[in-house]
This record gives structure tokens, C-alpha cells and sequence, in this order.
């Protein structure tokens, strides 16, 4: 395998990775504009959800070596932080 095809392949599992991760933000995003059901068990379920199933993607891209554990931290971080921010405008509310 050449060094451009490996190259190529981690950066597609990163803009991977990170496009799932924009969807996630995405919902969080529209959650915080409109925070109409702040405490929806079924909206923070399907986030759960979401957020595990993106932390599964990230650890097999990292077991694979397509992409580095710092980078997949900082995606779930980034989302952590949003998800936070939803939480405190939601009690807030």
C-alpha cells in the first residue's frame, strides 16, 4: 500500500468522522435555538445515543491508525462542550 493511498484513507475517515459529528452538533444546535423541550427524554436518548455511537466509530478508526487519538478526543470533546451547553440553558430555562 503507497503512502498517498494510506494518506488518503485517514483523511477520509477524519472528514468521516467529522461529518458524523456535525450532525450530531447540529441537533444539539437546533435544540439550544429552540430549547421548547429542554428536558426530552426521548430528544437526550436519541443524543446518547448519537454521541455513543460516534465515540465506537472514533476508537476503530484509532485502532485501525487511521486516525490519532488526540484528533478523535478533540471531536468528542468539541460535542461534549455543546452538549454542556445545552444542559446549563436548559436548567437556566
Amino acid at each position: 500500500m503507497s503512502a498517498e493511498m494510506v494518506t488518503g484513507d485517514k483523511e477520509k475517515a477524519y472528514a468521516l468522522l467529522k461529518s458524523d459529528a456535525d450532525k450530531i452538533r447540529q441537533l444539539i444546535e437546533v435544540q439550544l435555538e429552540n430549547l421548547t423541550m429542554p428536558q426530552c427524554p426521548l430528544y437526550e436518548e436519541v443524543l446518547d445515543t448519537q454521541m455513543f455511537g460516534l465515540s465506537r466509530e472514533i476508537d476503530f478508526a484509532v485502532r485501525l491508525g487511521l486516525v490519532n487519538e488526540e484528533n478523535g478526543k478533540q471531536i468528542l470533546g468539541e460535542l461534549q462542550r455543546k452538549l454542556d451547553d445545552l444542559h446549563e440553558a436548559s436548567v437556566g430555562k
